[in-house]
């Protein structure tokens, strides 16, 4: 028998030679630049910046910080669950793992397996045991793999995790102390079935809260507070910033505040509302126009997108008169959508300009192209130009 020489095909040839025109940046480019996280306003870079923050409780402002990621920060929170509550319980696909992300690596070691354990490779088994699980009184954390898989889920999310206090009524049974984790949006080379960011179809559904954190510090702060909440609470993890979001964070267990938004930069005439990746880019994109232009940008993280902040918004456009609502899922029926809604009845009188969106273009996402998909600096660099030249 001759000998056999592995053969590298075609298109494996092609897959790992071939730089994707999208990926390196032109010598010239001035807007869409990489994210440079290490000096980012959008971070807190030092301890001093994190504990000034003026949601944080007294008590944690006096307290110290440690240098995360992302993904550390998630597993601090879940850790930190996990010790102060013994109802709190965590499982998901390869959980017990680390999970395919590492956010909760370590947890079943020290917390042991029947309080965080792998489950069977069933979306729709892992949130209707959850739902089971809050409404015999513990506060189950459950983790999908990745917003892509959540939809043989959607039943029990939509029709009995949503509807179970409503439904319950007086009796006082509901499954309030749910949580589902989730990693979503795009990465670059993720396609179609892992780059979705589906949290709008979440936001047509009473019952949910729907929350999709920034950075590390707000990812722990707000998973905290959802595992805290009494509602079922979703929370939606941007995957791309695991890794690449590093600041630092109070090493005590804190909470930040559910539906209510943050301003995080202040200005006078234009407001750019946005959540989670796609606010990197707005903060670019701002830096430039302001510079450019001549105007004082306004920039509001959302934080959560269900139910959503609506005083805040709207203070913010009645005083600058121009809105641009920024993210990454598809602009059709988004969260987009229902602010330029609200925006047109209740500050209609204060606009100066038509609402703006800038977001994911109404396409599924190929793995080629799905850079183009997003909404970069540029778009949003030029939504500014738009609102303050109408």
């Amino acid at each position: 028998m001759s000998q056999m020489r592995p053969v590298l095909r075609p298109f494996r040839k092609h897959a790992f030679h071939v730089i994707r025109k999208y990926s390196a940046v032109p010598a010239k480019a001035r807007l869409n630049t990489p994210v440079d996280f290490a000096t980012t306003p959008l971070l807190h870079h030092s301890q001093k910046s994190s504990l000034q923050n003026p949601e944080l409780p007294l008590h944690i402002q006096q307290s110290t910080t440690k240098r995360m990621n992302y993904f550390q920060a998630v597993n601090d929170a879940l850790r930190s669950a996990l010790t102060q509550d013994e109802r709190v319980v965590l499982f998901g696909e390869d959980v017990a793992f680390g999970g395919v992300f590492r956010c909760s690596m370590d947890l079943a070691v020290d917390f042991g397996s029947e309080r965080v354990f792998n489950t069977p490779l069933s979306e729709q088994g892992i949130i209707g045991f959850a739902i089971g699980c809050a409404a015999q009184g513990l506060k189950p954390v459950a983790e999908l793999q990745f917003a892509d898989y959540m939809y043989p889920a959607f039943d029990q999310l939509v029709n009995e995790a949503a509807k179970f206090r409503y439904r319950e009524g007086a009796t006082g049974f509901h499954c309030g102390g749910m949580v589902v984790r989730m990693p979503c949006g795009g990465v670059g080379h993720g396609a179609l079935y892992h780059t979705q960011s589906p949290e709008s179809l979440f936001t047509h559904i009473p019952g949910l809260r729907v929350v999709l954190p920034r950075s590390p510090l707000q990812a722990k702060g707000l998973l905290l507070a959802a595992i805290a909440s009494n509602d079922p609470v979703i929370i939606m993890e941007p995957k791309i910033l695991y890794r690449a979001a590093v600041e630092q964070v109070p090493v005590d267990s804190f909470t930040l505040p559910l539906s209510k938004a943050e301003v995080l930069k202040k200005g006078d005439d234009v407001t750019i509302i946005s959540y989670g990746a796609p606010l990197y880019g707005c903060s670019q994109a701002l830096a430039a126009a302001e510079k450019d232009f001549g105007v004082s940008v306004e920039l509001i993280d959302l934080r959560t997108v269900y139910p959503w902040d609506k005083p805040t918004i709207l203070e913010s456009v009645k005083k600058t008169g121009r809105a641009i609502v920024v993210h990454e899922s598809m602009v059709n029926a988004g969260v987009g959508a229902e602010v330029a809604a609200t925006l047109q009845d209740e500050a209609f009188l204060h606009l100066e300009t038509p609402v703006q969106r800038v977001a994911g273009w109404s396409t599924h996402s190929g793995l080629l192209y799905e850079r183009f998909n997003l909404p970069d600096v540029a778009r949003i660099y030029d939504a500014i130009k738009v609102a303050v030249e109408y």
